[in-house]
């Protein structure tokens, strides 16, 4: 553990620095292995907070440009989370690629994570390494006869599980990744969702089998009941059931009772949330391009005269390159597009000439030659403007619009300038 972050600045876990500090969750993990009967993660509404919903997914690259972002307008964030929209773990890759990106960068960051438990042992050895503070495992039973009625399914590589099957090996993957978590020196909060007349009377007994497994955190959170789900007609427990419920399960876990059910985007203090200030910047972030690799330093552009981003594809016969230099671009060369006809083997044929270019800027294009030419490792940008301001977009992540392009109309409708010969 780095010795610049303060596990107690941890504002989730640490009450008395919930006004100090906050935290920012990065939402870079949109797939779920398990579906519980509570759960719709199909709503995006800036007013909800809730576990799920989130205004947009980032790659693990624009997950750490945001991190930068939202720190040059909330230095007080101490807490780097992921949390959703799905599970973490069912999005291993990226999630730990974003974790290995905030831990190089930001190393003086508390990095924490949510999970449901079912696919992170593997992971454990990997996450000390990266510093990985704080893990919260959700836990709604004990019993896999309860559990049988909270989970949908349970899904294990591409193995689905029903019914009790489906709960024991969650119960079981989750009891053993928690001790794994502690011998690991982790800190571990438990989450468990209190849902009236199916496991309410049984959150006591969770309680006591996670202190005996050594958590240091018990958060017991009252049903969010969601339109469309197996539970949408379950009345959310009032304020003074979770209390009554909360001081039982007291007696085995210190309780957690300012949790605000964040969003899988959330963002600023517990008590000032800033996820809807901060969804334009998300939105912005989400449009960011990928890094390009070292090999591929230029971009193309088909263009008429130079100055205009103005040609389809398939109009192009010749294609400007440019680079960055001194503060600007500068191009470097023409190239002639391969002749007309020959169907795909023309694109393949561009990827060969594109080779050592990142994006090719267009007017439009086919979804044929776009497949074709990402394989290739080439971009396609669809845009209409300035080669400067769509040449910035693509190196410095300039204005997102530009990559909006405008519906264009297919070739057989007149919509393009060319012979009349298609894209082939």
């Amino acid at each position: 553990m780095n010795a610049t972050a303060d596990r107690a600045n941890h504002p989730c876990f640490n009450p008395a620095v919930k006004g100090q500090f906050g935290r920012v969750h990065l939402p870079v993990a949109p797939h779920c292995n398990i579906k519980c009967n509570y759960c719709n993660r199909k709503y995006d509404c800036v007013n909800e907070s809730r576990p799920g919903v989130t205004s947009t997914v980032l790659t693990p690259d624009q997950a750490l440009v945001y991190v930068d972002r939202v720190l040059e307008r909330e230095p007080r964030i101490s807490v780097v989370g992921i949390a959703g929209p799905g599970d973490p773990f069912a999005n291993a890759e990226a999630t730990m690629e974003t974790l290995r990106l905030i831990n190089e960068k930001y190393s003086d960051k508390l990095l924490c994570l949510s999970s449901n438990g079912m696919n992170i042992g593997p992971h454990i050895p990997e996450l000390a390494a990266l510093n990985v503070s704080h893990v919260t495992i959700t836990v709604n039973a004990v019993d896999p006869e309860i559990g049988a009625r909270i989970y949908g399914w349970v899904r294990d590589g591409k193995v689905l599980y029903r019914g009790r099957q489906a709960a024991e090996l969650l119960l079981r993957r989750q009891l053993e990744a928690i001790g794994r978590l502690k011998a690991a020196g982790i800190t571990v909060k438990i989450n468990c969702i209190m849902i009236p007349g199916v496991n309410d009377q049984h959150i006591p007994a969770v309680a006591e089998a996670m202190r005996d497994l050594g958590a240091d955190l018990f958060n017991c959170m009252a049903l969010f009941p969601n339109a469309g789900t197996p539970f949408a007609e379950i009345i959310e427990p009032s304020k003074q059931e979770l209390a009554a419920m909360r001081a039982k399960a007291e007696k085995f876990l210190p309780q957690m009772r300012h949790c605000t059910r964040c969003r899988a985007d959330a963002v600023g203090l517990l008590g000032e949330d800033k996820s809807g200030e901060m969804q334009g910047c998300l939105s912005a972030c989400a449009t960011l391009p990928p890094p390009a690799p070292a090999d591929r330093p230029y971009v193309a552009v088909a263009t008429m005269e130079g100055i205009l981003v103005n040609q389809h594809l398939g109009e192009a016969e010749v294609f400007q390159v440019f680079e960055p230099h001194a503060g600007g671009y500068h191009l470097r060369e023409e190239r002639p597009a391969p002749p007309r006809g020959g169907g795909v083997r023309r694109w393949i044929s561009l990827g060969r000439v594109l080779n050592d270019c990142r994006a090719v800027l267009v007017s439009g294009v086919g979804e044929t030659p776009k497949e074709i030419l990402r394989e290739s490792g080439l971009r396609t940008v669809e845009m209409n403007g300035f080669i400067n301001e769509g040449l910035k977009a693509v190196y410095e992540g300039g204005n997102p619009t530009l990559f909006k392009a405008r519906q264009a109309k297919s070739c057989s409708s007149g919509g393009c300038r060319g012979a009349g010969e298609g894209c082939g």
